[in-house]
Order: C-alpha cells, then structure tokens, then sequence
C-alpha cells in the first residue's frame, strides 16, 4: 500500500509522525488525568500539569515544523531561484484556465506563429491543422509510410509546448546528413514512431501533446489521406500540395480528394463550443482552404456564434497567391466557403524594411496591397495594426498579432453585453 511508502528507511518523516503521536498522547493522557482529579489539584501539580501540557504542544509544533520542511525540501527545486518562476507560472496557469475558448484554423509556419501568442492569453485553444502536405520530410513519410503528414502538427505542438525549450529544440532539430535521416526532423519521426507503436495517428499526437507538455490541444481536421486538388485558370487540374505551388499560375478553385471526407470529431467539438474562431494567417491555398474544404468543418464555422477573424499574409506567396490584394484573399476564402465565414479581417500596417522587401522580391514576393474599402463591401469590418515582427523574414509578431486579436475580441464582447 502507498500509505507504508512513508515508513521506508530515508524519508526522513518516520520520527516526526512518532514525535507527534507521543505529543499527542501526552496531551491526551494529561487531560484526562487533569478532568478527574481538578477539585483536588493543589497548585503545585497543576503547575507541574500545564508545564506537561505545553512540553506536549512543543512536541507537536515541532514535528509537524519538521514534517514540513522535508515536504518543502522534496518539492523544492534544486535552484531555489526558480521558485518564484513556479508560483508565478501556476498562478498564470490558473488564470489561462478561465481564457476564453479558442479555435484556430490553419497550417504551416503561419499558424504555429500565431499559437505562440494565443497561448498567453488562455489555455482554452485547439488547432484545427491541415493534413495535405506532399512536401519535404512530411511529404516523404507521407508515402513511405502510408500515414498523415506530421509536420505542421509537429510545428504546432511545439508553439504550444510549456516543456524546457530543450525539448522543443529537439522536435525541430532537421538531420543534415545521414543516409535515410537527412532533412528529416526528429520530431517528424517521432509522431511517425508513436503512430506505428499505437496503432493512432491521433494518439501518437495526444502522445507528443503529453511529452511536450502543451497548452491546448492540435487536432489534424481529418484522420483521412487526402490530396488536394487544384484547378487552374487556364483549365490544368494537378494533385498534390507541392505540384500545385510547382505550376505558377492562377488558380481557380481547389478541391480535396476524396471530397466527402469526414472531419475529426473533436475538430467539430471544439469549432461548436468555441468563442473565437481565427483563420490563417498562412498559405491561404495549402494551409487555410484545405481544412475549409471539409463539409463538416464549414457547417460548424458557420452554424457558430463564435467571433470569426480571419489574419490576412502580409506578403504574397510565389506560384500561390501572386498579385493577389488583400481583398483577392477575402474573395478566394468565400469563393471556396460561404460569405459569413468571417467577422474580421486583421491586416498589418506596420513598416517592412525596403531591404528586405527588395530580398522577398527576388524571390516574386511582394507585400499584399490593402484596398480596405473592397473587403468593407462583402460585410466584414477591417482592423490594422503593426503587427509584423522583422529580422531576416517578414513574419507576424505572435504577440502584436495575438493582443490585436484578443482586444477587437474583447470590445466585440462588450457592444454584445451593451
């Protein structure tokens, strides 16, 4: 039994129970002699009598003092510095826990960003992440091994992670050589591994979720393989997510392949309990319209009185999204689903550096042009900010972008309650 776990040599707690029984006892004991001889005790004995009591009182202070510290000291972290990191990090946990429930809708590197930032203002967030990657280490464990890809699952588990960033590190550590291993990541082979060991693809995942320790919860938006399908201006219709973007031309519409594939049940779950729902940022065709082309997924974004945001590139992707303004975005996103999938578009307005836009240009990426009143015209409000985090890439701040999203939340809440 755990109970005689505390009797083993080297707790250290085995004499301050028995100290505090004998304390115990000693009061017991005296008290009862105390109660049947009162009328006849001189003041001496009761001196003597007290004197007991309080020596009984001490014993007790004391090994419950005792027992304390060496709780205290097994719990304590070995740098007593980090203590206050503790007690701050589940005070904060304990608030997070109250956050409002969040759904966010999307893939790639966009979408792991923005968790990065969402995961500050609650715990209640799931990600809805797409399955249809063909590219790169996902691409090839995609085939060789006849599961789902891992690897925008694998990058939003680690926005998510609250482990030591050791091990996030580790997850997205890419072997640079070996035979078989290079470009690989090791987190992709380590969902790939715990697949094959449960049997689940979506168990490996709830898996990793428990290994990195993160808040929230990644859901794929469907257990199926599926391709997708891309029909272009010109008439061509191609497969697969990287052949798509290999092609360079306008698209037209996009499709999955098979198209009646189911969504996942808790993607449905977390879309109807919701309180947010925000699309992208990301690929708008590879990372948000896939998980949009799932029937089940739209009717639920659809049928939800959640606020619905939808974060808007800042830049063009090459071969994707070429030429396209911020309201092509919009059109593209309500062609393929419904003219109430959003509330709100969240466009950047801060500054990118003319170096690196020459840098992004080389590449045929140029900054998405806002026409403001364009996206006004089909209902949905607009909200700008300097949201873009600049170094060596033009990316969203997560935490610019996340607070922007969270504020516009917030007094849409309030014009609710008025």
């Amino acid at each position: 039994m755990k109970f005689f776990k505390w009797f083993y040599p080297g707790m250290g707690i085995k004499r301050w129970i028995l100290l505090c029984g004998a304390g115990i006892t000693i009061i017991v004991l005296i008290s009862l002699y105390s109660i049947r001889i009162f009328s006849k005790t001189s003041i001496l004995l009761a001196s003597f009598i007290t004197a007991i009591l309080i020596f009984g009182i001490f014993l007790i202070v004391t090994s419950i003092k005792n027992m304390l510290r060496t709780f205290v000291r097994a719990l304590m972290p070995k740098d007593e510095s980090e203590l206050v990191n503790i007690v701050y990090r589940k005070r904060m946990e304990r608030f997070l826990e109250r956050g409002p429930r969040v759904v966010v809708v999307g893939g790639g590197t966009g979408l792991s960003v923005l968790l990065q930032g969402i995961k500050k203002h609650t715990n209640n967030v799931t990600a809805i992440v797409t399955v249809t990657d063909t590219g790169g280490s996902s691409g090839r464990l995609r085939d060789e091994f006849d599961m789902l890809p891992p690897g925008d699952i694998r990058n939003c588990l680690v926005a998510l992670a609250d482990a030591e960033p050791l091990m996030g590190e580790l997850f997205q550590y890419r072997f640079e050589n070996g035979s078989g291993l290079k470009g690989h990541s090791f987190g992709n082979l380590f969902i790939t591994a715990l697949s094959k060991i449960t049997g689940d693809f979506d168990r490996a995942i709830k898996e990793s979720s428990k290994v990195l320790a993160i808040r929230g919860r990644v859901i794929p938006s469907t257990l199926e393989k599926v391709s997708l399908i891309g029909e272009f201006e010109d008439g061509k219709i191609v497969e697969g997510e990287t052949n798509i973007t290999a092609v360079k031309k306008p698209l037209r519409r996009l499709r999955l392949k098979p198209e009646n594939c189911r969504a996942t049940k808790e993607a449905i779950e977390a879309l109807e309990n919701a309180d947010l729902i925000i699309l992208g940022p990301g690929s708008l065709y590879t990372s948000i319209l896939p998980n949009l082309l799932i029937k089940e997924i739209v009717g639920a974004i659809n049928d939800s009185d959640a606020y619905k945001v939808y974060v808007s590139n800042i830049m063009t992707q090459p071969g994707e999204t070429d030429n396209l303004t911020s309201e092509g975005h919009l059109k593209a996103l309500i062609s393929h689903t419904n003219p109430n999938i959003v509330n709100v578009c969240i466009i950047n307005n801060g500054v990118v550096p003319k170096r690196l836009l020459q840098k992004y240009e080389e590449q045929d990426s140029k900054i998405v042009s806002l026409d403001l009143n364009k996206i006004k015209m089909h209902g949905c409000d607009v909200v700008q900010g300097d949201i873009v985090k600049v170094d060596d890439m033009i990316r969203h701040d997560p935490e610019k972008l996340a607070k922007l999203i969270f504020d516009k939340f917030l007094e849409h809440g309030i014009k609710d309650e008025a």
